[in-house]
């Protein structure tokens, strides 16, 4: 079905690696998609990694509302074996606040058992400004310091959400702001400032969830689907384009993904496909 996928771009660059594994719910996986990727070259420039998962309910894994654990503890795992300073980071925003979700959810269990720091980044003193080049929707964003000078990991869960298509790696950066009332940002339009905080903040790696997903129009609502799928790349553009594809999606459909890929953050065509392949983990998904 996806055997054309690697096209060159007229305009872009090299092809992007994105790995594509299927396996039941477990570390094995993870580990496994993280290999096939250059994982390690793109965190040895940086002493600290944040890891950022979607922790905006305290729903559990199974419904594939929020990251499970298990994912986050293969990624922590392998990161801590290059002797990195692994730091797990949330905001206030969703309807919960990470602070609980994070202990709901069983993540903190995971954190506590391997001695790993959870940090609330809104509560944190050191705090930068951002400015947007060529913004879409917002000329600056506040973060956390330790946001611009760490390697960031976005781990998000697979969904689809009605006004940006699809919510993966690259949406799961709206996390990363400081603004405790990020609701009202929506006005500005979603992929808008998806697409602005992504060109100024691009995440380092994404790895994302597909153990279980959520389809329908969410962000919660809709039924979960047990896809058994890892997806990971150094380029978060390509991560998502590939999880698009995934779930019978158009990436070129996708705003923010095309409008990042049309600035070179990413590609979307010119990607080759690792691992189990986009074939042995395909269903369509019902977006409505």
């Amino acid at each position: 079905m996806f055997s054309d996928l690697n096209i060159r771009h007229p305009v872009s660059g090299a092809v992007s690696l994105v790995s594509v594994v299927k396996g039941e719910r477990g570390l094995d996986p993870v580990f496994r998609a993280m290999e096939l990727i250059p994982f390690k070259e793109a965190l040895s420039p940086y002493e600290t990694v944040l890891v950022k998962p979607n922790l905006i309910t305290d729903h559990t894994f199974e419904t594939g509302v929020t990251t499970d654990p298990v994912v986050v503890e293969a990624v922590i795992t392998k990161v801590m074996e290059l002797g990195k300073r692994v730091m797990v980071v949330e905001t206030e925003g969703g309807i919960t606040s990470p602070d609980k979700a994070i202990i709901e959810t069983g993540m903190m269990d995971v954190l506590d058992r391997l001695g790993v720091e959870y940090v609330n980044m809104r509560k944190l003193d050191d705090k930068v400004d951002l400015k947007v080049e060529n913004p879409r929707a917002i000329k600056k964003f506040r973060v956390a310091r330790i946001a611009k000078e760490s390697a960031i990991i976005t781990v998000p869960s697979m969904k689809t959400l009605h006004h940006t298509v699809i919510t993966m790696g690259l949406k799961n950066m709206f996390g990363m702001l400081t603004t405790r009332h990020k609701y009202a940002m929506h006005r500005f339009g979603t992929s808008n400032f998806i697409y602005d905080i992504c060109k100024t903040l691009p995440p380092t790696l994404s790895v994302i969830d597909g153990f279980y997903g959520k389809s329908g129009r969410g962000p919660w609502s809709g039924p979960p689907v047990k896809m058994d799928t890892i997806i990971a790349s150094t380029d978060p553009v390509a991560a998502d384009a590939t999880g698009a594809r995934c779930i019978g999606v158009d990436p070129h459909s996708i705003d923010h993904v095309r409008w990042l890929h049309e600035a070179g953050m990413g590609q979307i065509d010119d990607i080759e496909v690792v691992g189990d392949g986009i074939d042995a983990v395909y269903q369509k998904w019902e977006l409505e």
